[in-house]
C-alpha cells in the first residue's frame, strides 16, 4: 500500500501503521509540501517510522514531479516534456532534467518519482499534449527521451516510473481518467507499434517502475480498465513486452472506476490483475487501510492468488532494499 494524508503534518494513524510495518510508502501532493524546512521535517518523521517498523527496508517516498505544469515540489524541473522536445539539444536536455528531477526530490528525502510521461501523443492540443505532458508523436523519440531522464534520475538513486501502460497518447483532449471512464478504441496495431514503443527503450534503460491506465483498450480487453486487467498487466507488459519489475496503479479514488465499487474492490481488482503498488492518494489513511483489508481478505479465502501475491511482495521489497 502507498498510504496518503491531507495537510502538512503527517497523522498519527499513519505514523502507526508505519511502525506496524504496514505502509510500503507514502505519496505527496502539492498540499503536504508548505514551507519546505517543514516538509523535510514530516518527510524525516516518516522514515523514523519506518526505522522503528519490524520491515527494515525504506519507505518508497513519492510524488509526481514530471515537469512542466505538474510539479508537486518548487523547482525543477522546471520544463515540460514537449519543452524539452522543443530544445536544441533534447537529449541531452531529458537527461538534465531527469538529473534535476531526481536531485530535487533527494533533497526533501524522496527516493522515488512517477515521472516520466511517455505517452505519444496524436494531435496537437490532445489529452497528453495538452500540458506538455508528452515528449513526441513520435515513439522513438520518446523513448530516447524518456530513457535519457529514466537514467539520469535513477543515477542519482531517485528511481523513475513510465506512465500510464499501455498508452494515453490516443486519449483526446478532456480524457482524463480521474474525472471519468475513458475508452480508447485504438486497435492492437497502433497499440504495439506506436504506444508500447517508449516502453521497450524505458526497460532496457532500466526502469523501476511502470504504471497501469485506467483507460479500458477494447482491443486488448474491453471488460475493464488496463490496471484491472490480467490480460493487459501480465500478458501484455509482463509477456509481450518483456517487463520484469515493479507495476504500480494510479490513484485508486480515480472516477474511471466508479463502476467497480469499493475502494477494497478495486483495490482487489488491481492486485488480481498483477499490479505491484496499489496508489491510495485520496489524503485518507483510512482509504489505505480499506484497500489493505481487501487484500487480506482475498488472501483468507483465496481470491487473491498467494504464489502471485508473494511475488508482487517480492518485487516491491527489492525496489525498497534497492533504494536505501
Amino acid at each position: 500500500m502507498v498510504y496518503s494524508y491531507p495537510g502538512t503534518v503527517p497523522p498519527d494513524a499513519l505514523l502507526a501503521r508505519i511502525r506496524q510495518g504496514r505502509v510500503a510508502g507514502v505519496i505527496f501532493f502539492t498540499e503536504n509540501v508548505g514551507d519546505p524546512d517543514a516538509f523535510r521535517a514530516a518527510v524525516e518523521r516518516l522514515r523514523q517510522a519506518q526505522r522503528e517498523s519490524p520491515v527494515q527496508r525504506p519507505l518508497l517516498l513519492m510524488t509526481d514531479q514530471e515537469g512542466g505544469k505538474v510539479r508537486r515540489l518548487p523547482g525543477a524541473p522546471e520544463e515540460s516534456a514537449k519543452q524539452v522536445a522543443g530544445s536544441a539539444h533534447p537529449t541531452a536536455e531529458a537527461a538534465a532534467t531527469g538529473e534535476a528531477a531526481g536531485r530535487n526530490l533527494a533533497s526533501y528525502g524522496l527516493n522515488v518519482n512517477l515521472a516520466p510521461v511517455l505517452d505519444v501523443y496524436t494531435q496537437a492540443g490532445d489529452f497528453s499534449d495538452a500540458l506538455g505532458r508528452s515528449y513526441s508523436s513520435n515513439p522513438t523519440v520518446v523513448g530516447r527521451l524518456g530513457s535519457a531522464f529514466i537514467k539520469a534520475q535513477q543515477g542519482v538513486g531517485v528511481a523513475a516510473t513510465a506512465k500510464h501502460f499501455p498508452g494515453l497518447g490516443t486519449a483526446p483532449a478532456g480524457a482524463n481518467t480521474d474525472e471519468g471512464p475513458v475508452v480508447l478504441t485504438a486497435g492492437t496495431a497502433r497499440l504495439r507499434g506506436v504506444d508500447e514503443v517508449p516502453y521497450r527503450a524505458a526497460i532496457a534503460a532500466g526502469v523501476k517502475l511502470v504504471m497501469l491506465s485506467w483507460a479500458v483498450y477494447p482491443a486488448l480487453d474491453g471488460s475493464r480498465p488496463a490496471g484491472m486487467s490480467p490480460t493487459v498487466v501480465q500478458g501484455e507488459l509482463r509477456g509481450r513486452v518483456g517487463y520484469a519489475g515493479v507495476t504500480v496503479s494510479d490513484a485508486l479514488e480515480a472516477q474511471a472506476l466508479n463502476a467497480y465499487g469499493t475502494t477494497g474492490a478495486r483495490a482487489a481488482g488491481a492486485a488480481g490483475a498483477g499490479v505491484d503498488l496499489l496508489l491510495c492518494s485520496a489524503r485518507s489513511v483510512q482509504q489505505g487501510d480499506e484497500a489493505a483489508a481487501a487484500l487480506a481478505a482475498g488472501l483468507r479465502d483465496g481470491t487473491l492468488e498467494r504464489a502471485q501475491f508473494e511475488a508482487a511482495v517480492g518485487r516491491v521489497d527489492a525496489l525498497r532494499a534497492g533504494l536505501g
